[in-house]
C-alpha cells in the first residue's frame, strides 16, 4: 500500500522509490514465507503475495522508464541514469530470485496449479496498475516536459527579440 501511494506522487521513478518497492517486496515475501511455513493456507498470505506483485510491477516498470528515460532525467547526465539503471537492474535480480523462491515455495506446499493461478493473478495485477497509474505518469511527464520546453521557447523568442530591438536602436 505504501509503495502504491508513493508511486502515485512522483511522475518520475527516483532512487528512493525503487527502494520502497524492492523493501516492500521483500517485507511480502518474508512475510509469505513465513505464512507458508507455518502451514497457512494460500488464501491467508493472498494480500501478501499481492503486495510483492505491486512492487514486482512497480520495479518492472522502473526497468522501463529506465530504458528510456525522461527527458530530464536525460538532461542531469549520465551519472544519473547509469546509476539508476543500476540500482533497477539490482532490484529486477533481487524480484527474480525472490519469484523463483516463491514458486518453489507454492508448488511444493501448494502444487503446480498454485503458481499458475499466482502467475493469472500477476497478470491482472499488473495490467490493472499498467491502465491507472503508470499511464498517468507518463501522461504527467509528457505535459511536465512540453510545458516546459514551451517556456523555454517563449523565454529564447523573448530574448531573441530583445536582442533585435537593442541592435534596432543602434
Amino acid at each position: 500500500m505504501e509503495v502504491q501511494a508513493t508511486w502515485e506522487r512522483y511522475a518520475v521513478i527516483d532512487p528512493i522509490t525503487i527502494g520502497a518497492a524492492i523493501s516492500g517486496a521483500t517485507a511480502a515475501f518474508n512475510t509469505i514465507k513465513q505464512m507458508v511455513n507455518a502451514g497457512r493456507d494460500l488464501e491467508s498470505c493472498i494480500g501478501d503475495v499481492s503486495r510483492w506483485m505491486k512492487a514486482a510491477s512497480d520495479i518492472d516498470q522502473a526497468e522501463k522508464q529506465a530504458k528510456n528515460p525522461p527527458l530530464f532525467k536525460k538532461l542531469q547526465g549520465a551519472d544519473a541514469v547509469q546509476s539508476e539503471a543500476l540500482q533497477v537492474y539490482a532490484a529486477k535480480r533481487k524480484m527474480e530470485s525472490q519469484r523463483a523462491e516463491l514458486k518453489q515455495y507454492l508448488q511444493i506446499t501448494y502444487g503446480h496449479q498454485a503458481w499458475a493461478d499466482l502467475i493469472q493473478l500477476e497478470g491482472r495485477i499488473r495490467k490493472e496498475r499498467q491502465e491507472a497509474i503508470y499511464k498517468q505518469q507518463e501522461a504527467r511527464q509528457k505535459i511536465l516536459e512540453a510545458i516546459v520546453i514551451g517556456v523555454l521557447g517563449i523565454v529564447s523568442f523573448g530574448i531573441f527579440f530583445w536582442i533585435m530591438w537593442l541592435a534596432s536602436k543602434n
